[in-house]
């Protein structure tokens, strides 16, 4: 009875009066990224780019629904803008902070209410600097925009944070001779757009989030392939590998179709249209990252040799991460702690050291004071992308497994992407479905693994010593996977 009453007294009010949607989507750790009052279906992001100066410019149409009544909203974007135009009328724009782009419309939108709105901009996004720093890097030919997790200020307004996906068609005018790769599939071949101008245009099948799109511009050699069951997918090297780099780099990125395929039969069908990776010039990218459809990859994975672990783990997250992708910040543990596990189960199903062994030598490398285990898990703050969660996050899985049982456990690993597949999932969510799976409450568990900032009480031990953790623990420290 108490729903209809105030249903009655919501429409004996009237509508409500439209206001200014929120300066951020609600995320603690970074209270300002995202916009509230709307949530984006598509972007339509059309540039053109010159390398040799590194001048930008073009338009991004969003389409998008008001889940408020708004009066004006924001928009994330750092370059200079010519123009507003939402719905076909002009609207009003301002500044406020070092990222957020105010919009006023002409006419306010009301709660439902549809609405596109095309920003005209131009600029030198490697002039620009958000939150301290930039995340569009020039490189000798080119230049690249990767990182997490902000980096779509730099070339296109957005509504930036995981929680809001949408569909995106990227399309780049570049001279004649250069190469632009970015997510999802190719429908067409690089066409003319004017005397010495090639345009690409990619299309994304899938929702995305924003900080998963991405533009590598420069000279790459591109090279279609196929999976064995017939997936598509686009492999690209920069032309400035030295032989070293470049052999090693092929001998990994090329196994990517049987790493996927491997991945399948674990976490479930893959989720996306395509498949690949793009290995970027020496030094540009100081991290790899797995952008959506096609990894990116820094050449510091590849100065020892072929490195399979960097492929399965970035691929791993196209499941963990991008096709479910996290709701807030704090829940970054969903993206790193099962990529990170995944490297272990590759190692397991190689032949090479069992996860429980890789366990077991994690475990006994960290003193009871270190911050692997005062950092909590599931409430790391911030920066979120820090070396703990890459250790305990996988041991935390371990743990997990050796509690649930494997049938249980790999159960849970396949019906996780599952029930949040194009969508988003938090922690709590996690855990109710690892207790239904399990048939039983481990809310002790993850308590003692998430929240509670000291080493846990190991669960079950099978010391082999054998001496892998070491290394790796060094080569997470120094140079994480993203």
């Amino acid at each position: 009875m108490a729903w209809t009453t105030a249903l009655l007294a919501v429409l004996l009010s009237g509508p409500v009066a439209p206001v200014p949607g929120a300066a951020g989507i609600g995320d603690p750790y970074y209270p300002d990224y995202g916009n509230g009052g709307y949530d984006v279906t598509h972007y339509d992001i059309r540039l053109r780019y010159q390398p040799s100066t590194d001048e930008l410019s073009g338009t991004t149409t969003i389409q998008a629904r008001a889940t408020q009544g708004l009066s004006r909203f924001d928009l994330d974007f750092l370059l200079d803008v010519r123009s507003v135009v939402v719905d076909g009328r002009p609207a009003r724009f301002t500044r406020r902070g070092d990222h957020e782009l105010v919009v006023t419309p002409a006419r306010p939108l009301r709660w439902g209410d549809t609405m596109t709105v095309r920003v005209t901009y131009s600029g030198m996004p490697s002039t620009k600097v958000g939150a301290g720093f930039t995340a569009w890097f020039r490189t000798p030919d080119g230049a690249l925009a990767a990182g997490e997790p902000e980096e779509a200020w730099w070339w296109f307004p957005s509504n930036d944070h995981p929680a809001d996906k949408a569909r995106f068609d990227i399309s780049v005018a570049v001279p004649d001779g250069v190469e632009v790769l970015s997510n999802g599939t190719l429908p067409r071949a690089p066409f003319p757009d004017g005397p010495g101008w090639t345009r690409w245009s990619w299309h994304s099948a899938h929702p995305m989030a924003t900080y998963l799109a991405f533009l590598a511009i420069g000279q790459y050699d591109v090279e279609r392939t196929r999976s064995a069951g017939g997936r598509p997918g686009i492999h690209a090297y920069s032309q400035l590998l030295t032989p070293e780099l470049e052999a090693a780099a092929r001998a990994s990125v090329s196994r990517t179709s049987e790493i996927i395929d491997w991945e399948s039969t674990v976490f479930g069908p893959y989720p996306f249209e395509s498949e690949g990776g793009v290995v970027t010039p020496p030094g540009a990218l100081p991290y790899s990252l797995e952008t959506q459809t096609r990894p990116t990859y820094g050449t510091t994975h590849f100065r020892r040799g072929a490195n399979l672990g960097v492929i399965v783990h970035e691929n791993a997250h196209q499941w963990f991460g991008d096709s479910v992708s996290l709701t807030r910040w704090k829940d970054i543990w969903l993206n790193e702690g099962f990529a990170t596990y995944a490297e272990w189960l590759w190692s397991e199903h190689t032949g090479e050291a069992s996860a429980q062994q890789l366990f077991d030598e994690l475990f006994d490398a960290f003193p009871d004071d270190d911050t692997v285990w005062t950092l909590p898990l599931g409430d790391p703050g911030v920066p979120v992308i820090t070396p703990e969660i890459y250790f305990r996050g996988p041991m935390m899985l371990q743990e997990l497994r050796v509690t649930m049982g494997d049938p249980a456990f790999f159960r849970l690993l396949k019906a996780w992407p599952a029930a949040h597949r194009d969508r988003n999932g938090d922690t709590a969510q996690f855990i109710t479905l690892a207790n239904r799976i399990a048939g039983r409450d481990l809310g002790a568990f993850f308590q003692a693994w998430l929240y509670t900032p000291s080493k846990p009480a190991r669960v079950q031990a099978h010391f082999t010593g054998l001496p892998v953790a070491s290394e790796a623990a060094h080569s997470v420290r120094s140079n994480p996977s993203r």
